[in-house]
């Protein structure tokens, strides 16, 4: 077992000092974090556009490259897990929470709120609802995940190195990467990773939250959010001391198992042939927009471009604050997988699923919405699903069973962060102390709540879009010596086989 590192000491440190601002001047904490979101979507958001959009292309030149043959490991390296386990982990560390607390309500935004191109409540809206909804769930959030990932992987069993942000970067930085600006630069991860976590945490209560007081009456406020993550947190410890081979790989097929049973029960219930004929339209129009809609920034439409600010950079900036956590954690269970197959399942397996999750609730809840049936649009962000699922028949049963699921995403995503952060702060050991972890998820409480406390969901918002900006920087770094890295070793495989390929001298 490896003791804490001085990352976590420094990490700790800040993140209390973040919790003690958090609770004596939740005013002022507020208001800091709007004005610097403020500032940051304003001035950077060309930037987040070009740099995931970056992303993306180097995703797809390293699945079209020959390094695309590389395995992420030893040339007889055999993958941990099957690959249907794989993907339901990754598939629930990488998106869990927020595909169910947008599932509806970020399409029936779009089409009946703010819509980014088009009328409210117009067939364009329709359209631009789940058009733009795939585009902010889909390759884009997952390449930033499998870049980082893709680097994490290569470097730890490829090259043999720790399992910390600062070894990938020894090819561009060389000896500083073992050094104070290695330091610094895993203290940004950890930072960037504990925000992250904390803001789907929140997300989760608040929708547990939601979906109780919808259906039940319990009060929608501080206190009974309070006592769902004090809950949770007791189930996700109990779930992280049992390990990584038995508590997430459990919970994520758990997840796996209740997701398909609610999308099953929504897609009979709901108006199929309605949302069979808008997944196939939008999809369509996703690909063929895909170029354009990844550049979008509306510079002569201030209305466009708000637009813009509060859910396309918002999305970029929370795939890039996540990274660190899904991208050490999709490492840590992908050993043994060729770089082609690792590139074409994240990018494609998880953002096929987010499409026809979408397409599904928010396909139904739009429908439901142009009937007349009941103004979902009307509702919290967080009881749209169970306002939603309340015109469906056993509609109870069914909100019972999607507030399981929330909770079973919620405790994998807590176990998860905690394995990772403890991965994080003892200098990459893949089999973090329990006592570290169990420090990481009394951490990822409490800046969750004091998040909650200090502003709410705009408070998570805000919080995770500052904590993206300088681990963006980390990720482009990252990006150069994976490829550095690649190139010089296709090279060194190329020029083994050359010399192989020389028959035998023949002895006289």
């Amino acid at each position: 077992m490896k003791k804490a590192s001085s990352v976590f000491y420094i990490s700790a440190a800040i993140l209390l000092v973040l919790v003690l601002v958090g609770v004596i001047a939740p005013n002022a904490f507020e208001s800091f974090t709007s004005h610097t979101e403020s500032l940051i979507t304003n001035t950077f958001g060309w930037y987040y556009l070009i740099i995931v959009t970056g992303f993306v292309a180097i995703c797809i030149y390293l699945l079209v490259s020959p390094v695309g043959k590389i395995k992420l490991g030893k040339p007889d390296d055999k993958p941990e897990f099957s690959r249907p386990t794989w993907v339901a982990m990754l598939f629930s560390a990488g998106v869990g929470i927020g595909l169910v607390f947008y599932g509806t309500a970020e399409p029936i935004s779009h089409f009946a709120i703010s819509s980014p191109t088009g009328e409210t409540g117009s067939d364009q809206a329709v359209r631009d609802a789940l058009q733009y909804t795939f585009f902010h769930w889909g390759i884009h959030a997952w390449a930033v995940y499998g870049l980082v990932a893709l680097c994490l992987a290569y470097f730890m069993f490829r090259r043999g190195e720790t399992g910390l942000i600062s070894s990938t970067l020894k090819p561009v930085i060389g000896h500083y990467a073992t050094g104070p600006v290695g330091k610094a630069i895993d203290v940004v991860a950890v930072i960037a990773t504990v925000i992250g976590v904390a803001t789907s945490l929140g997300f989760g209560a608040v929708q547990i939250n939601g979906g109780l007081s919808y259906l039940f009456g319990v009060p929608s406020n501080m206190v009974s959010q309070f006592i769902i993550i004090l809950v949770v947190t007791v189930l996700f410890m109990i779930s992280a001391l049992s390990g990584l081979g038995k508590g997430i790989k459990i919970l994520s097929n758990v997840n796996m198992g209740l997701a398909a049973a609610l999308f099953l029960l929504v897609f009979i219930f709901g108006p199929t042939l309605f949302t069979l004929n808008l997944f196939t339209d939008t999809l369509g129009k996703y690909l063929q927009n895909f170029v354009n809609m990844s550049l979008r920034l509306a510079p002569l439409n201030s209305e466009n471009r708000n637009w813009i600010n509060t859910w396309t950079i918002f999305y970029w900036a929370w795939w890039i604050a996540w990274s660190p956590f899904v991208g050490i954690f999709i490492a840590r269970v992908s050993k043994g997988r060729t770089i082609r197959e690792f590139v074409t399942y994240v990018l494609l397996a998880p953002s096929l699923i987010s499409f026809l999750w979408f397409a599904v609730f928010g396909g139904s809840a739009i429908a439901i919405e142009r009937s007349g049936t009941k103004i979902i649009s009307a509702l919290a962000t967080e009881e749209s699903l169970f306002g939603m699922l309340s015109t469906f028949p056993f509609g109870t049963v069914i909100s019972i069973v999607a507030i399981g699921l929330i909770s079973t995403f919620f405790i994998t995503s807590a176990d998860s962060g905690t394995f990772v952060l403890g991965m994080m702060t003892t200098n990459g050991s893949q089999n973090p102390n329990n006592t570290l972890k169990m420090v990481w998820g009394l951490l990822l409480t409490a800046i969750a709540l004091v998040l909650l406390y200090s502003g709410g969901l705009q408070a998570l918002q805000n919080t995770m879009i500052i904590a993206a900006l300088p681990f963006s920087l980390v990720i482009i770094m990252m990006a150069v010596s994976l490829l550095k890295v690649l190139n010089h070793d296709a090279k060194e495989i190329s020029r083994a086989k050359r010399g192989s390929s020389h028959p035998p001298e023949k002895k006289s």
